[in-house]
């Protein structure tokens, strides 16, 4: 009567037969065993081909008949598929070593469904077959692969990598937080929880030598906005000074309600640009405290210039007899103020250009005693400078 085989190979001798050759067929049935039992095979993959894994009937060497398999080579053409007989149930780890990744590697039943690894993944999965299909039984197990679903409790990830445009999904699996790859990148972000009292943080790091300041960028898509949903915002490192400042040519404004029914303060982008204050409607701009243009002081010279727009409340002291030209930069609708001091010797006098205007075009003598002041109000109009009002021998030492 002749043997049977079981599904891997091993030969189940019928009482009676193989005299004389017992002891070899029971060490070779031992070694298959062996085999199946923690054996490891390497399997060379046919690129954009088949490779079916047979088993051999009371011989070792049987792939099929190896616990562990690594899958070897490198696709260049195609898909690559290795099947094992529909009708057998075992299982076997499968390490899919590939070198490519263009293309896929099925491990399958000859007419049933099997198990892939994605273009480019690699790793080993635990596959058994139920007599019909392979099935990946690793995330039953514990294991993470690339196509796995796993939930992961208090692991430490050390150095986790995300593919360009890789993201950590929601609990939905909709991207939650992508991110993007920079080729040599040396600058990051760090976040860093806080205790009861602070507030995490997020800062810029480096693992450049040569970078030590580094800015950190938040870029909306289109026209959207970066939204700070705080009562307060506050700027600045520490004690540092602040700047606000528009990023590039565009001017800076400041306004409220995202520009509905608002007033706003528009500083402009540009040489000797403005900063408009506008109220929205019958709106004024309230000073609830003092506001002021500091004094500053005029160079005594035979000819004394001045800059209005640099200059608006000014002196100047007198040490000889004077000639005041025409003020620079004037603005319709400008008051300025200068208030003219007598030196010691006084008796100074000034020659006012044509510009300022007096009441019956008469020009104010000066007080003539040393050390006193006279002070002078103007308003600029239709390239004039009026008299607004004057207050002659003050006592300003």
């Amino acid at each position: 009567m002749a043997s049977n085989y079981t599904n891997l190979g091993v030969q189940l001798m019928t009482t009676g037969e193989k005299a004389g050759t017992w002891g070899t067929l029971t060490n070779t049935n031992w070694n298959m065993m062996e085999q199946i039992a923690g054996g490891y095979v390497t399997q060379a993959l046919t690129d954009n081909g088949t490779v079916t894994l047979v088993k051999s009937d009371g011989s070792t060497g049987a792939v099929m008949a190896t616990r562990v398999i690594k899958l070897t080579g490198t696709l260049s053409v195609g898909n690559a598929i290795v099947t094992v007989p529909d009708s057998i149930e075992n299982w076997w780890i499968v390490n899919n070593a590939e070198g490519g990744s263009t293309y896929t590697v099925t491990f399958k039943t000859v007419s049933g469904t099997g198990v892939a690894w994605a273009a480019g993944e690699t790793g080993a999965k635990l596959i058994y077959t139920d007599g019909t299909n392979c099935i990946d039984a690793s995330a039953d197990f514990g294991a993470v692969t690339a196509t796995s679903t796993t939930t992961l409790s208090n692991k430490t990830l050390t150095a986790p990598k995300f593919a360009d445009g890789g993201f950590i999904a929601d609990a939905n699996g909709l991207e939650a937080l992508v991110f993007g790859a920079a080729s040599t990148a040396v600058n990051e972000l760090k976040i860093t929880n806080a205790a009861t009292g602070s507030g995490p943080i997020l800062s810029a790091v480096s693992t450049s030598a040569t970078d030590s300041n580094i800015d950190i960028n938040v870029t909306p898509l289109g026209t959207g906005n970066v939204n700070l949903l705080a009562d307060t915002v506050q700027c600045g490192d520490l004690n540092a000074a602040v700047t606000v400042t528009s990023n590039g040519t565009g001017d800076l404004i400041l306004n409220t309600n995202n520009g509905s029914s608002s007033s706003d303060i528009t500083i402009t982008d540009a040489a000797n640009g403005d900063i408009d204050f506008t109220c929205n409607g019958t709106g004024n701009v309230v000073f609830n405290d003092a506001a002021y243009a500091p004094e500053t002081g005029l160079t005594d010279a035979a000819t004394i210039t001045w800059d209005a727009q640099a200059m608006p409340i000014t002196k100047v002291t007198l040490a000889d007899n004077r000639i005041l030209a025409a003020p620079t930069n004037s603005q319709t609708g400008q008051f300025v103020s200068l208030l003219i001091i007598q030196d010691g010797t006084g008796s100074r006098t000034l020659t006012w250009n044509a510009v300022f205007e007096f009441p019956l075009e008469a020009a104010p003598t000066l007080t003539t005693t040393a050390d006193l002041a006279d002070l002078f109000v103007f308003r600029y109009h239709n390239s004039k400078w009026l008299q607004v009002g004057s207050t002659l021998g003050l006592t300003v030492a």
